[in-house]
Order: C-alpha cells, then structure tokens, then sequence
C-alpha cells in the first residue's frame, strides 16, 4: 500500500462517484431552469430544452473528464447520449401514463429516472478509474 497522499482503485472510484453525484444534482437541480424542466417534458418543441439540459450535463462531465484523464473525453458524448435517452423515455412514458405529481406511478418514474442517472454516474466513475 502507498502512504497516506496514495489513492487506492477504491479512493478514485469513491471520489468520482461523488463528483458525478454532485455533477448530477447540479445539472438537474441548481441549474436546470424552468424553460428547460417545462419544455424538455413538451409533446411538442421539446427538443431544445432537452438538448440544452443534456448540453449542461455534458459539459459538467467533460469538466470531470478533463481533470482526471482528458484522453476519455468521449465519455462525455456517453453521458450526454445515455442522458438524453432517459430523459426522453421518462417524458413519454409519463406523458403516456397521464401522471401527474399527485400520482404515486409519477414518483416511481421520477425515481426510476434517478436511479438511471445514478447508475451511469457509477459508471462514468468506473470507467475513469480503471481506463
């Protein structure tokens, strides 16, 4: 083992799994406006809010990316991709359904779409780990 300054494979995986948690809460909280949470959901003109949602993402994992191994930068097109498709599928799906917040199914799609971030946050974070 190295000493105390060393990062273990366990530390580095930790660690950028937090910085893409944050990255995550950032994006689809603290900078996600209303144009965007309204009009990425829209059965119509839905595209731009959504790719502007999954731009910011992006750009948050690049920034990540850049830090830790900037030969992996595509894995920033990954997020943005896997992002765009989930957010997509939960739109539909939700628009499908007819639910709305005062609907426990809303609530289960909400979370089904989190878990689905999170679970490509852990990979990203995999993926600069051991790449």
């Amino acid at each position: 083992m190295g000493g105390a300054g060393a990062w273990t494979p366990l530390t580095m995986l930790a660690v950028l799994t937090v910085a893409f948690t944050v990255k995550h809460f950032l994006a689809d909280f603290v900078l996600q406006t209303g144009w965007i949470a309204i009009g990425k959901d829209c059965r119509g003109d839905w595209f731009k809010p959504l790719a502007a949602h999954v731009a910011i993402h992006a750009g948050l994992a690049l920034a990540i990316v850049l830090v830790v191994a900037p030969r992996l930068w595509w894995l920033a097109a990954i997020d943005l991709v896997v992002h765009f498709g989930v957010d997509r599928g939960k739109s539909v799906v939700g628009r499908w359904g007819g639910w709305t917040p005062h609907d426990a199914r809303y609530w289960w799609l909400f979370g089904f779409d989190q878990l689905l971030h999170q679970v490509t946050n852990i990979g990203l974070a995999y993926a600069l780990a051991v790449l």
